[in-house]
């Protein structure tokens, strides 16, 4: 008996001491780290208009559709860009429906953008993300779509190739990734909102 008086004895000690551990401290000490030396991505890297208004989150891909904007990734998350249902197509390469679907986009693609048949296409401009919520194309994908959105805002193609060069996001730590050009970014600037 004197045991298991013993053990209930340590097993509620080894109980509290792991709630204040990994309930109160860890996460305090994870939370104060990220606000340290992220603080622009541990407050939802929300982009704040001149007037203080809240206009998106540059880590979370939103959907541009019309000719005056460039076109995000493709999303497969809920009905599209739905952040409540992250989620890609988890269609496989011998997919018919993958097959079909992104001969469809690059089509689309093509003729949105006035390029012709022979032109290829970024992959990035036709499939979606793992999340489908990618807020970020490939410089490639942004040049393509240039003089498009010159032509459809009459501004000069020197004068958004300057935008997307602003707005292009060089390799993680100078190694890791491609560079990259943040949409929402890029749009807003379009607009004069950021």
């Amino acid at each position: 008996m004197k045991n298991i008086l013993v053990d209930i004895k340590n097993t509620i000690i080894v109980t509290i001491v792991s709630a204040i551990l990994l309930c109160g401290i860890y996460p305090a000490v994870v939370w104060g780290l990220g606000e340290l030396f992220f603080p622009h991505q541990a407050n939802g890297g929300l982009l704040v208009a001149k007037d203080g208004t809240v206009l998106g989150s540059d880590m979370i891909g939103q959907n541009f559709s019309d000719d005056q904007y460039f076109n995000s990734r493709p999303s497969a998350a809920g009905t599209g860009y739905d952040s409540t249902s992250s989620g890609g197509t988890n269609l496989g390469p011998t997919s018919q429906k993958l097959h079909d679907s992104i001969a469809a986009a690059v089509t689309a693609y093509r003729k949105q953008n006035g390029l012709p048949d022979s032109q290829l296409v970024p992959a990035d401009a036709v499939t979606s993300s793992g999340s489908g919520l990618d807020p970020d194309i490939t410089v490639k994908n942004a040049d393509l779509q240039i003089a498009r959105v010159a032509k459809t805002r009459k501004m000069s193609v020197d004068a958004v190739t300057a935008l997307v060069n602003k707005y292009t996001e060089g390799r993680d730590f100078g190694l890791f990734g491609e560079p990259r050009v943040n949409v929402l970014k890029l749009n807003l600037a379009l607009d004069g909102k950021i």
